[in-house]
């Protein structure tokens, strides 16, 4: 499954020659730069909401331009960027192209995408065509198609894409970044990753009818939402910068917890509970990459069920549980038969953002604070002109799980092939600064 033929290898070259670099990754420990970053920021629900409120806090970000389809969105999220910000931001909506203006402003330096995932793709593609950066949400693409496109934007315009995935910032998964690094679980073998949310609730409306998530529960039946999951797997065992994955096989169970949560919230003759859903309740997801190590993902939104991402990394040295926050560690002088608890580690091998954003980032709030320096990258990133660590080709890469799983479970759980988004270029690219 390689890149649509209509791109050839002479125009890939002639690109990468262009873009070289721009696609450098740029981390907090670069020079400071005091210039602020103009944003727009397309979408202001809830969602959009909570991530205008923390780019609020960030000293370098300037709010120049909101828009949502609902106008009253819109006069919102301007009123709280005034308060903030001193001065009220322009505004857009009430029609589903008026995001086309926002994008084509020339007072912008990048654009903040938290739309429904329809949407990732395009808005960042046409950010990308006119010189913007795109931070999107996640997944960045529903089809392999689009997550070509986005690779190959990205490479022609010199401009980098970055995907807002939150949870590659968490606390203890950027420690274990470090330890990993360090050589701490010695080579590692495998990771286990959920994405397990009791999520029926946000499938309907109040009123009786299908959000955006109902909707995609009746159209499809793979993973629509693997990058929480694969995220710190991936960035963990350099998938992209020294290994990448080359297969997967993928298999639902069947469709049940949505019809019998719309039966108990609007009645068993509601149309809901008769409504037939593709997406099965439980999906597992295999991944194999080239130097033979494997993932197991999870996706189970369907089920009544605490919130549990699994985060397990298992090394030929020891293993971390992320569900129980404790791991286990074989040292010369000491076997590894017992759990034990993070906490300390965590403390000894605190990742260098987190060492230097700490204080920020925990009264941010935002999923424990792991969106303030993810923002703070993206920020930096822009203002440096270089590519934020979480790149295009992580955003093709982990968004491309989404169609990949659909076609395996389509097929009986068939094994299907991974698209080389890099064209080789995995081998040589150096892991993660930490």
């Amino acid at each position: 499954m390689n890149e649509p033929s209509e791109i050839n290898r002479r125009a890939f070259l002639k690109a990468g020659l262009v873009v070289g670099a721009a696609f450098a990754v740029g981390r907090t420990s670069r020079a400071e730069v005091s210039k602020p970053v103009r944003l727009g920021i397309i979408g202001v629900g809830n969602r959009g909401m909570g991530q205008l409120r923390t780019l609020l806090l960030l000293p370098r970000a300037e709010i120049r331009a909101v828009c949502d389809l609902i106008s009253e969105r819109t006069t919102r999220a301007a009123q709280v960027v005034s308060e903030r910000q001193g001065r009220e931001p322009a505004m857009y909506s009430g029609t589903e192209e008026a995001w086309e203006k926002l994008v084509k402003r020339e007072d912008l330096d990048a654009v903040v995408i938290t739309t429904p995932p329809v949407w990732h793709a395009p808005m960042a593609l046409a950010a990308m065509r006119v010189g913007k950066y795109p931070a999107v949400e996640v997944p960045a693409a529903q089809t392999l198609e689009d997550c070509w496109e986005l690779v190959r934007t990205s490479e022609q315009t010199g401009i980098p894409c970055t995907m807002l995935e939150n949870v590659c910032y968490f606390r203890n998964v950027m420690a274990l970044l470090r330890m990993v690094g360090e050589g701490m679980f010695g080579e590692l073998l495998h990771c286990e990753a959920g994405y397990q949310h009791d999520c029926r609730s946000l499938a309907f409306t109040p009123e009786g009818g299908l959000t955006w998530r109902g909707e995609r529960a009746t159209q499809a039946n793979g993973n629509p939402y693997p990058t929480h999951a694969v995220g710190p797997a991936a960035q963990w065992m350099n998938i992209n910068r020294g290994d990448r994955f080359v297969s997967l096989t993928s298999a639902s169970t069947a469709a049940v917890g949505l019809r019998e949560y719309a039966a108990l919230k609007f009645g068993a003759e509601h149309s809901l509970a008769r409504q037939r859903y593709l997406q099965g309740d439980l999906n597992t997801t295999i991944l194999q990459t080239a130097n033979g190590r494997t993932i197991t993902l999870y996706y189970n939104t369907s089920s009544p069920r605490p919130y549990d991402l699994i985060l397990r990394l298992q090394g030929t040295k020891g293993i971390y549980l992320g569900s129980t926050d404790s791991l286990s560690l074989e040292t010369a002088d000491k076997p590894a038969e017992k759990w034990e608890p993070f906490a300390p580690y965590q403390e000894k091998f605190e990742h260098p953002v987190w060492k230097k954003l700490a204080a920020e980032a925990v009264k941010s709030g935002g999923h424990g604070g792991a969106e303030y320096p993810m923002f703070y990258d993206f920020l930096h990133a822009v203002s440096q002109r270089t590519a934020a660590p979480q790149d295009v080709y992580d955003a093709a890469v982990w968004s491309a799980i989404v169609p990949l799983s659909c076609a395996s479970v389509a097929k009986g759980g068939k094994l299907v092939k991974f698209p080389d988004f890099t064209r080789g270029r995995w081998q040589k690219r150096a892991p993660l600064a930490i």
